[in-house]
């Protein structure tokens, strides 16, 4: 579903993603760790097709992001650290209107529905979005890739600065997604959180994914000391 062959970047002589090599499958939680500057935006950024690649291919769904932009983005949901939602619509509101954009039109009933899933409190649906606490708009994103249908879900530092409770809801939204067949690439500096919810764990380091691990395998203790082993 996510796919990354000798997917190269370079702003002039630095090279930020060197000749990755990454296959994502349905169900499957793909979480990139690494220091700032690893390369783990810049490969989400190439998947979005909001950055051009100078060698190697970006594929969705097998469809390359360079040669099939539009198509590969109905596919994608995408995450980032702060959720951007319209803060004068309501969570309804903004889920309808992105959806719509999506070119997905749902009665409020099967709208409330999503939110509901997600677990954003029922009296939050009809309240502003300029309200909600950020693990609250991250709930209103993740209903937005539901409404989608996304098959493929990519997400750059989402709990950064989420409260324990929050991120602890973030991961079971993740599993669950999963568990109906939702490839998730995520990059994150949270370790802990990455051994929660990933089946496999990538290591980048000045633009190369220089380990992979099953998640399973280790404690996050023991994850933690092969992070820092590497980096």
């Amino acid at each position: 579903m996510i796919e990354a062959i000798d997917l190269t970047k370079k702003y002039g002589d630095k090279i930020a993603l060197d000749r990755l090599q990454l296959s994502i499958q349905p169900g499957e939680v793909f979480c990139l760790l690494g220091q700032n500057g690893a390369g783990k935006t810049t490969t989400i950024n190439l998947f979005l097709g909001f950055t051009e690649t100078t060698s190697g291919h970006a594929l969705i769904n097998g469809l390359r992001v360079d040669e099939h932009p539009l198509e590969t983005k109905k596919h994608l949901a995408y995450i980032p650290e702060s959720v951007m939602l319209y803060p004068n619509l309501t969570g309804l509101e903004n889920l309808d209107y992105f959806s719509r954009l999506a070119g997905f039109r749902y009665a409020d009933g099967r709208l409330n529905e999503f939110l509901a899933d997600v677990g954003l409190p029922g009296e939050a649906h009809a309240r502003r979005v300029g309200t909600y606490s950020k693990g609250m708009r991250q709930k209103v994103g993740i209903a937005i890739a539901l409404a989608k249908n996304a098959k493929a879900l990519l997400l750059d530092e989402p709990t950064s600065g989420l409260d324990p409770k929050a991120s602890n809801d973030f991961s079971g939204i993740l599993k669950s997604l999963a568990t109906q067949g939702v490839a998730v690439l995520m990059a994150t500096h949270d370790i802990f959180r990455a051994k929660d919810v990933a089946t496999r764990v990538g290591i980048m380091r000045e633009g190369q994914l220089v380990a992979t691990h099953a998640a399973a395998d280790f404690s996050a203790a023991e994850l933690e000391g092969i992070y820092l082993e590497t980096v």
